[in-house]
């Protein structure tokens, strides 16, 4: 007859060699497989979108926003020579 304390080691044994088996099993299922491919196949077709990252996408906003402040102060300089050149011309007497 056993004692108690091998019984417990081979249930304590048993449990962790089907912890083991139950973990390689999940790691090795076709459920994980098919996540794996269609991760891949999602990077790959974002890939082919030509698409820009969160960083580029705020850089490029900051870069509009200046161009547009320069334009803005551009365009209200040639009103203001516009204007300028379309005043009468005073003449001497």
């Amino acid at each position: 007859m056993q004692k108690p304390d091998e019984i417990l080691e081979q249930i304590q044994r048993i449990a962790n060699d089907m912890q083991y088996k139950a973990g390689d099993a999940i790691r090795n299922s076709p459920a994980q497989e098919l996540e794996k491919n269609v991760r891949a196949m999602i990077n790959q077709g974002f890939q082919k979108m030509d698409l820009v990252t969160r960083e580029e996408f705020e850089l490029q906003t900051k870069v509009l926003a200046k161009t547009r402040e320069k334009l803005e102060a551009l365009e209200a300089k040639v009103a203001a020579l516009e204007n300028s050149s379309r005043s009468p011309e005073v003449t001497p007497l």
